[in-house]
């Protein structure tokens, strides 16, 4: 019952995380056409403040839309009407040459709108007489009233998903404790304790094998049509080396994905790592290779350098290949055209550090504090989940090892730094 409220906790803050995020976008959308009005009226300052006065009056609502000028070396703001009044907010927005700002309710009433949220667009320009400020105020109280619609909904809906789950998901759990009830009878009518004990253990391990056997079933049925597919263009290749190399690539990367499918389902069911001793150079030029292209296409440099002697590591090498894979395209994502990413491979004390350092736009170190957390992301909306760092602080746990990320100390970039247990007195 529980995990129950929890999923549902989580899904409902998922959702109206989303829910807030676009009602920020059409905030930002509708800011953008206060500011393509005062753009436009702007020009008319050129015949004259009467010429202004009547464009102005011409998209003004009351209540709703209000137009001022801030006139060369005045203070305050001049209303249509020839009315002055001034905002603190709107001035320092205009001195700063900010594009828009949000009013909250009693700085939308003192510009005579509505007691409500405002969005006020803002140019600049200049005339014979100076340099004027042109300043479009419109009540936000449609959008907010959609806003404020759609989270009752949001709340209606998850309520009454709410009451559902946990309907049947009570009766499911009474049904399964009358179940467990009468196991318990029978066990201890037999041999009570390790009867029991053993069902419960069966009863654990038929669910997970279960689980295991589903997920391996559905990816493993799309990889066999691409594995087959992949076969077919090999044996029509008529001995094309491009051609094949193609299907070869395919190959080898569908048994990779196979290989990374099996070693997350270990993770999942807490089995100990299938570990072999390896190289750290062998691993860093594995993901070298796979994130060579990306790295191209964003014009970016990645160089490797590797430290003489370095002692052999215990892991699953695809899927260490993978944790390295997700940094070196993380710091791959945060560089420019023409930025560099660097992968270290050195030895500190009784471990083997990699090392992922980059150029790039850097991470505070709050953000740094919170990056491998689920669902946190520094990358604009749309292009990231908040999952990848998470997902790969847990493989590298599940080698025993730590990872960690913060800036650089010369605060140009970000550091991501893996360690892992070295295999005493054994060197490539």
């Amino acid at each position: 019952m529980l995990a129950m409220v929890f999923a549902i906790g989580v899904v409902a803050a998922i959702a109206y995380w989303d829910e807030q995020r676009e009602f920020a976008a059409a905030l930002g959308d509708f800011a953008g056409e206060q500011t393509a009005l005062a753009r436009a009226i702007a020009p008319t300052l050129q015949s004259g403040l009467p010429s202004f006065r009547a464009a102005a009056r011409s998209i003004e609502r009351p209540g709703m839309v209000r137009v001022f000028v801030q006139e060369p070396s005045a203070r305050g703001l001049t209303a249509s009407d020839g009315q002055v009044v001034r905002s603190a907010a709107v001035e320092a927005a205009l001195a700063d040459g900010v594009d828009w700002l949000r009013l909250s309710r009693s700085e939308a009433a003192a510009l005579a709108l509505r007691s409500r949220m405002a969005m006020a667009g803002l140019t600049r320009t200049r005339t014979d007489a100076g340099r004027w400020g042109i300043v479009v105020v419109a009540s936000a109280q449609r959008e907010r009233d959609r806003e404020r619609l759609a989270q009752w909904r949001l709340a209606l809906s998850v309520l009454l998903a709410s009451g559902l789950v946990l309907t049947f998901g009570g009766l499911a759990l009474r049904n399964q404790r009358k179940q467990m009830l009468l196991a318990k009878e029978l066990a201890v009518a037999a041999v009570q304790s390790e009867r029991d004990e053993r069902l419960v253990r069966a009863d654990k391990l038929a669910t997970m094998g279960a689980l295991a056997t589903g997920i391996a079933h559905e990816v493993s049925t799309p990889l066999g049509v691409i594995l087959g597919r992949a076969e077919q263009i090999l044996s029509r290749s008529g001995g094309d080396e491009r051609d094949e190399r193609a299907a070869r690539a395919i190959v080898e990367q569908a048994e990779r994905i196979s290989g990374i499918v099996r070693g997350f389902l270990a993770l999942a069911r807490g089995d100990a790592p299938q570990t072999q001793h390896i190289a750290p150079e062998a691993l860093a030029d594995v993901a070298v290779d796979l994130v060579g292209h990306r790295f191209a296409k964003a014009d970016v440099q990645l160089s490797v350098s590797k430290s003489a002697g370095l002692p052999l590591v215990a892991c699953e090498p695809r899927l260490m290949e993978q944790v390295l894979v997700n940094l070196l395209l993380n710091a791959c994502d945060a560089c420019q055209a023409g930025g560099q990413v660097e992968l270290r491979l050195v030895t500190q004390g009784p471990r083997v550090a990699f090392v992922v350092t980059d150029n790039g736009s850097g991470i505070s170190e709050g953000e740094a504090a919170r990056v491998l957390d689920p669902f946190f992301t520094t990358k604009p909306v749309g292009q990231g989940a908040g999952l990848g760092l998470a997902i790969t602080s847990e493989l590298v746990k599940h080698h025993r090892g730590t990872l960690s990320v913060a800036p650089r100390a010369d605060q140009t970039g970000t550091r991501a730094c893996v360690e892992l247990p070295a295999v005493e007195g054994a060197h490539a």
